[in-house]
């Protein structure tokens, strides 16, 4: 009975190990695929690395396939970090997320709104207190 077990500890860890190696595969493929990506719309990849976010199940053309998202950070100007994302099925890009240039200038920004003399919003001072320690 110790040979059946002894057998069985073996093909549980030979099956960690594989697994381990096609994650790590995969996690190579993925991080190849943000660095191109990057070059591509101009931003810089942070850390030259991605790190596994999550697993799902998704059907495509009636089979159901596990689909990985990874998450990394980019610099848009240098001076920044934003996150991105890719998601990947086997080594199939099937989605990407990165930021835009247009969301990080005030100037170009479709969602900025310059305050109007109208606004009833008061701008809050700072207190300066002659201790610094909170009561």
């Amino acid at each position: 009975m110790s040979e059946l077990s002894d057998l069985l500890v073996l093909v549980v860890l030979l099956a960690v190990i594989g697994l381990w190696l096609k994650l790590s595969r995969a996690r190579e493929q993925a991080t190849d695929e943000a660095r191109r990506q990057c070059q591509q719309h101009g931003l810089q990849l942070l850390d030259e690395s991605v790190g596994l976010r999550g697993m799902r199940m998704r059907r495509i053309h009636g089979r159901w396939l596990l689909e990985r998202c990874y998450t990394f950070e980019v610099s848009i100007d240098g001076d920044d970090r934003e996150p991105g994302r890719v998601w990947m099925i086997g080594q199939t890009l099937t989605g990407v997320s990165l930021p835009t240039v247009q969301s990080h200038l005030p100037g170009l920004s479709s969602d900025h709104v310059p305050p109007t003399p109208a606004d009833n919003v008061v701008p809050l001072r700072p207190r300066l207190y002659k201790d610094s320690r909170l009561h």
